[in-house]
């Protein structure tokens, strides 16, 4: 506990990372408060049937990423979804086309280029997502919990929406480029973190009040297989392969350069979250065609099917993501080789070889974290609570903590302070 104060302290005496940490709070209550703004002409105190639809099946993942903006006809009611989908679209085009390929081997004007074109898109899938929303908005609400019940309202709220979300992307582009962290992914977070308390408290009534709850002991079980359920996804997000490098010996002058010995960190999971986020996009499709065998979240098919889908797409965005081509040519123009290993096409063969191998457990393992909560709720555990055990919130939480922490602790260190953990430094989601 003293040495937490003592970084605390640390923390406010660096006054950049003082003013970056308010500014990031700033921002994110600005957020919290527009998701409790509900959309002008509907009646808040007749949402109870929104509420409800969205306390299971995949709506109830929806509500929880914009923390319960969603079922609360917020102005943030998609959130950044909308923009999350976008960004997957524009990834998926840089693998097609080449001019977009091209912007992203372009550095940062490419990155702003390509920024923009993620915003474009996402007014496109504002468009496509945001009328059947209001349709079933219109649907689960009684008659008269319209003010206007016509054209100037379904206008009006599209272009509210739309706003709303523009918005909320600006608010997280403003985290990242003068706060601290990752501002989408910390909005992300925040709304994910928005119903914790909510989630727990239900779960604390229901084991010391139902009957069979099972009391004070099965909650203590609960909160334990919690715990190692983060502990086990720590573990799968900081996981890495390392892969020794040797750099030849120069001499220039009288100093000697090269001849030191480095590792390639290979990411057990390289793919992140994404697998989960394609999978879920993927999954919704069958909901939407009425085919319930795959539109019950708890069940075996949606799980299993669920399940296969992510180790496809773990190997399909590692492949795209990680470059054994690139690798070996940065190797070979900076004089580094692998030992043993022939510089050109065999360490090429090498590095791809060892990212096949790895890649099997990491997707194995991150479809275990996405199909627990399936799990959790046969065990017992309620519907909002059983969220939380794995899935896409835990890994977004994991991921975003750890990569804020990590910023911080840079500034610390900087300082020539200590960092945040006292057995060592934080290593992140980049090793």
């Amino acid at each position: 506990m003293k040495r937490l104060i003592q970084t605390i302290k640390n923390i406010y005496k660096i006054e950049e990372l003082r003013r970056k940490i308010g500014y990031t709070l700033l921002i994110l209550l600005i957020y919290r408060f527009g998701c409790h703004v509900v959309i002008p002409g509907v009646n808040p105190e007749a949402l109870n049937a929104l509420q409800a639809q969205a306390s299971s099946g995949l709506l109830a993942l929806i509500d929880m990423f914009s923390g319960g903006a969603f079922s609360g006809a917020s102005i943030f009611a998609l959130g950044v979804m909308p923009y999350i989908t976008a960004s997957i679209m524009m990834q998926l085009l840089g693998i097609v086309f080449p001019y977009f390929q091209k912007l992203q081997r372009e550095g940062e004007s490419g990155r702003r280029k390509m920024n923009q074109w993620t915003r474009y898109l996402t007014v496109g899938v504002l468009f496509i997502q945001i009328p059947p929303y209001l349709l079933n908005l219109r649907a689960q609400m009684p008659p008269d919990s319209l003010v206007l019940d016509n054209t100037w309202f379904y206008t009006t709220a599209v272009l509210t929406l739309m706003a709303g979300t523009m918005f909320v992307m600006w608010l997280g582009e403003k985290i990242t480029d003068k706060g601290i962290g990752n501002g989408v992914s910390l909005i992300i977070m925040v709304g994910i973190l928005a119903r914790l308390p909510q989630a727990l408290m239900g779960e604390i009534n229901t084991r010391f009040t139902a009957s069979g709850g099972g009391g004070p002991i099965m909650l203590i079980v609960e909160l334990l297989m919690w715990y190692l359920v983060f502990m086990g996804t720590i573990a799968l997000v900081q996981a890495i392969r390392r892969v020794p490098v040797q750099y030849t010996k120069r001499i220039v002058g009288n100093k000697q350069y090269g001849g030191v010995r480095q590792y390639i960190p290979l990411k057990i999971n390289a793919a992140n979250v994404m697998p989960i986020i394609f999978a879920q996009a993927l999954m919704m499709l069958p909901m939407m065609f009425g085919a319930r065998a795959l539109g019950d979240i708890n069940g075996f098919w949606y799980n299993f099917v669920f399940a296969l889908m992510i180790v496809a797409f773990t190997y399909f965005y590692t492949a795209i993501t990680v470059n054994p081509n690139m690798m070996a040519e940065d190797l070979k123009r900076n004089g580094g080789f692998i030992p043993g290993i022939k510089p050109g096409k065999q360490t090429v063969n090498y590095i791809d070889t060892i990212m096949t191998r790895i890649t099997l457990p990491g997707s194995i393992f991150l479809a275990i974290v996405a199909i627990l909560p399936a799990f959790a709720f046969r065990f017992g555990v309620s519907q909002q609570f059983a969220f939380f055990y794995g899935g896409t919130s835990l890994l977004i939480m994991v991921g975003v903590v750890l990569d804020t922490l990590k910023q911080i602790e840079s500034y610390l260190l900087l300082r020539h302070y200590d960092g945040l953990m006292k057995t060592g430094r934080i290593k992140g989601r980049n090793g």
